[in-house]
């Protein structure tokens, strides 16, 4: 996967989120969480954007740790989503395996990255 297919598959998981959490319930659970999970999600992907123009092989590795730490929450917020039964369903199912998916591959960039700088 190339850097303009992940930025637009790091914003089309934002958008999703954005979508998912639209009719959450209208209760202090229901906007918190949806809070949370919305914010989560969007720094996956202007992180990830900013990577791409990081200054040094140390600010992109510093920005892709923090695209890593926010996908991994997202994935987090999602698991609480669905077993409190605030939503459940296929898209949250399918939400969380590509946050889960999306946490790999920036796990596997971060270590990738930070083995080509020891170099």
């Amino acid at each position: 996967m190339n850097r303009k297919e992940l930025q637009n598959r790091t914003k089309k998981f934002h958008v999703d989120i954005i979508k998912l959490c639209d009719d959450f319930p209208r209760n202090a659970a229901g906007f918190e969480t949806a809070k949370q999970l919305i914010r989560s999600a969007g720094s996956v992907g202007a992180n990830y954007r900013a990577s791409v123009r990081a200054k040094s092989d140390a600010d992109f590795i510093y920005k892709i740790e923090i695209v890593l730490e926010e996908a991994d929450e997202s994935h987090y917020w999602l698991e609480v989503i669905k077993e409190a039964e605030i939503k459940t369903g296929v898209e949250v199912d399918r939400l969380i395996n590509e946050a889960n998916e999306l946490t790999a591959i920036f796990a596997a960039t971060d270590k990738t990255a930070k083995a080509n700088k020891r170099k």
